[in-house]
């Protein structure tokens, strides 16, 4: 049951969360009563890691300012490093294959950017999903049902951290232009 709570509020929440500090799902997972299980974990982190790499592989596409390049190349090789790590410790069937339809709809919105407008939008989403990343990775490190994956979040959120202050320090012109 805390399972599909948990999952309801992250879908509902995910879209707000892009303005917010810390999302209601972020809340429901650090405030549950029970351990974490590492399905849980495996489905948000999977989902989380996919959106941070997509994003990251159309901002290569879509952007022209350097700083946005460079942040979207660390964020292809450090996710892709943590899904391979994340897969040698669980079950391939507990983490999706896919984006849930809020990330969907969010990559969609990028994808329909330019410019700009599309870098604003990307670093944005990244503060937003790297926020939300944290807040899922404290709660698993806290309230987690596995040692190991434990340990490995305990290992990865630095990084997550260095992610977000990256995102939130990144330089965007005010007007659409050539690369920077």
């Amino acid at each position: 049951m805390k399972t599909l709570l948990i999952a309801a509020a992250l879908a509902v929440a995910a879209v707000p969360a892009i303005a917010q500090n810390t999302s209601p799902a972020s809340q429901a997972v650090q405030e549950s009563d029970g351990p974490m299980t590492v399905t849980d974990f495996a489905k948000l982190a999977g989902i989380g890691g996919m959106f941070e790499i997509q994003s990251s592989q159309l901002a290569q596409t879509q952007s022209l300012n350097k700083d946005v390049l460079a942040f979207a190349a660390m964020m292809i090789k450090d996710h892709e490093k943590f899904a391979d790590e994340m897969k040698s410790m669980v079950a391939a069937a507990q983490i999706p294959g896919k984006l849930d339809d809020t990330h969907e709809q969010m990559m969609e919105k990028l994808k329909t950017a330019s410019g700009t407008d599309f870098d604003r939008s990307y670093r944005s989403m990244q503060i937003a999903a790297h926020e939300e990343a944290i807040a899922l990775f404290e709660g698993y490190i806290k309230k987690g049902d596995d040692p190991k994956l434990q340990a490995w979040a305990s290992q990865t959120l630095p990084v997550l951290q260095m992610h977000l202050k990256h995102a939130q320090e990144l330089a965007l012109p005010q007007t659409t232009g050539q690369l920077q």
